[in-house]
């Protein structure tokens, strides 16, 4: 029995079908972190030089690209060295960084897109009360909440883990996950498995179900008002949709891939177990930068002048 002490390293058994083209797959993965890099930080540029910008909707839009950018640190980089790499191999400290990271993200980004959501059900719904309820300080607030809260909560789950004894240090994947380094256990892991659990209900289904909540609320409103107001309400709105939807259906995939045995073939594995680190990052500024017309309108005034 080998103590958790005495592993100092992973193995990351994932690479096993990437090396037969990791030039390829290098050239694919320094595009897409560059891609990245370069969407978020001009959203995020823009939104910071620009005082007509500075409004809750496009506050909390920046912070979802500073999440972006927070979440994808721990992993392009990596991931880049590894595929040039004969050996595949990651410290257990840094393994356990790569997982608070990734997962303080992923709970984050939830936590945002929620408060996104009330911004929007305040905004359309309740316009004449959307200064007063939406002050500085609230927004300060909810920005401190959605980001601090997954910290605690993360927190509590590398705790659990790192008390754990380890009998193996074989990662079968590309990256760390905590549920990876939960099976490698050789005691038992059921307070793991439970506080796991629990902390993936708190993270996605509140989120959920008052996001549905403000959506049927903010559709009531729309039915009852002229067409120009739904116009007005739809372009707002359907960013934040297809940014949620997104998102929940990559990490999704990831639960699939990391809790249920699967016999889809092993690349198809691998995609599933970072889509969430790949497509929310680089769509969300896309899709936000073509919809919400007055970052649209920032833009090409900062590229043509």
């Amino acid at each position: 029995m080998t103590n958790v002490s005495h592993v100092t390293s992973f193995t990351l058994k994932g690479f096993v079908e990437l090396q037969k083209h990791k030039y390829l797959f290098f050239a694919i993965t320094l595009n897409e972190y560059i891609l990245i890099v370069i969407c978020n930080s001009v959203l995020i540029s823009i939104i910071c030089l620009n005082k007509v910008l500075h409004e809750p909707m496009y506050i909390f839009l920046c912070a979802l690209c500073v999440n972006a950018l927070y979440g994808t640190i721990a992993f392009y980089p990596k991931l880049l060295i590894d595929l040039l790499s004969d050996e595949q191999v990651i410290s257990y400290e840094a393994c356990i960084i790569q997982i608070f990271i990734h997962y303080s993200y992923a709970m984050s980004e939830f936590s945002l897109l929620t408060v996104m959501a009330f911004d929007r059900y305040i905004s359309i719904c309740k316009p004449l009360q959307y200064n007063r309820i939406m002050t500085v300080s609230f927004v300060k607030a909810l920005l401190f909440t959605a980001w601090c809260l997954p910290i605690f909560m993360v927190s509590i789950l590398i705790a659990l883990t790192t008390r754990l004894t380890l009998c193996g240090s074989v990662l079968e994947r590309i990256c760390c996950d905590n549920w990876s380094l939960v099976k490698l256990s050789c005691q038992d892991t059921s307070v793991n498995n439970i506080i796991g659990l629990l902390l993936l209900i708190i993270t996605v289904f509140p989120p959920l179900f008052f996001i549905i909540y403000t959506y049927m609320q903010i559709i009531s409103i729309c039915v009852k008002n002229s067409r120009e107001y739904r116009s007005k309400a739809f372009k707002t709105c359907v960013p934040h949709v297809v940014a949620f939807i997104n998102f929940s259906i990559n990490v999704l995939f990831e639960i699939i891939h990391s809790r249920l045995q699967t016999t889809v073939p092993h690349i198809i594995k691998i995609l599933m177990s970072i889509e969430y680190l790949v497509i929310p990052p680089v769509l969300n500024p896309i899709i936000y930068g073509l919809k919400l017309q007055e970052i649209w309108k920032r833009l090409g005034t900062d590229v043509f002048s």
